[in-house]
């Protein structure tokens, strides 16, 4: 896939190093482009915190292509805060720190992951909020040229957006009320798959109108190479199809090399 521009996922890769350390362990290893999880512990951390985060970028000489925005405790399994009455403050207040981060270090990929479903409200109210917040989210990365990132996940049993046909609702549902029209699909192939979606139909649906794309092969959520997925294929076909961003290398791996699967040549 030698025509394809990559981006490594930093929470997820490199992990025997401290975090802050990922992004240039990653430009040694022959990449010019990192996306992050939320890097902080809260939704409004310190500026100290913040100027140490934009510096470990800067000085690595990597370019930040994608940030999510808190999604709460996600080793405790939470998998996002703006679809919850009882954190859609935290959500709101996270809005101006991310756009803050993604005005400096020129990101403008924001994915908002949904949240799991709460006993304390019901769907139908989850759902209201959930729109509110990703308006104001989307209208808020648009003053910096920016796109909101809504993705289908897998292996979290309370989280509603399970296919593309899911988040593409949710999607539908702000922009009937007037918004949202920066809000994309964020397409993980791994996400879909394991999900039972036909990957296929989705890029051949979808693909001119993909936010951002990665991938993990399965199963197993390995890199490329160690499961049964066909990524190349489902890469070159969306890129066929008009779409023109980074693939995110979003993976787990244990091994020495996390990307020998791919040629020095081919990283960017």
């Amino acid at each position: 896939m030698p025509s394809t521009s990559y981006t490594v996922n930093c929470s997820i890769l490199l992990t025997d190093l401290p975090l802050l350390e990922r992004p240039a362990a990653a430009r040694a290893a022959g990449f010019t482009q990192v996306e992050l999880w939320w890097p902080f512990a809260g939704s409004v951390p310190s500026d100290a915190e913040v100027t140490r985060f934009e510096r470990a970028i800067t000085d690595a000489g990597v370019q930040l292509t994608g940030l999510n925005f808190d999604a709460g405790d996600m080793p405790a399994g939470d998998r996002g805060l703006l679809s919850s009455p009882a954190t859609s403050a935290r959500f709101r207040d996270n809005i101006d720190v991310v756009v803050g981060i993604g005005e400096r270090l020129g990101c403008r990929a924001f994915n908002a992951l949904y949240g799991n479903r709460d006993d304390g409200s019901s769907p139908q109210e989850q759902d209201e909020v959930g729109a509110e917040n990703l308006a104001l989210a989307a209208e808020a990365v648009a003053r910096i040229g920016g796109t909101v990132l809504l993705e289908p996940v897998s292996g979290a049993p309370r989280y509603p957006l399970l296919t593309s046909g899911d988040a593409l609702g949710v999607i539908d549902r702000v922009r009937a009320a007037g918004a949202g029209e920066n809000l994309r699909l964020l397409a993980d192939f791994y996400h879909l798959a394991v999900n039972g979606d036909d990957v296929d139909a989705v890029i051949e649906q979808h693909a001119a109108d993909f936010g951002h794309v990665q991938v993990a092969d399965a199963p197993g959520r390995g890199e490329p190479g160690t499961g049964d997925l066909p990524l190349e294929r489902w890469i070159a076909r969306s890129a066929e199809l008009g779409y023109d961003g980074v693939v995110g290398l979003e993976y787990k791996s244990t091994a020495a090399d996390p990307f020998a699967w791919l040629p020095a040549a081919d990283r960017s």
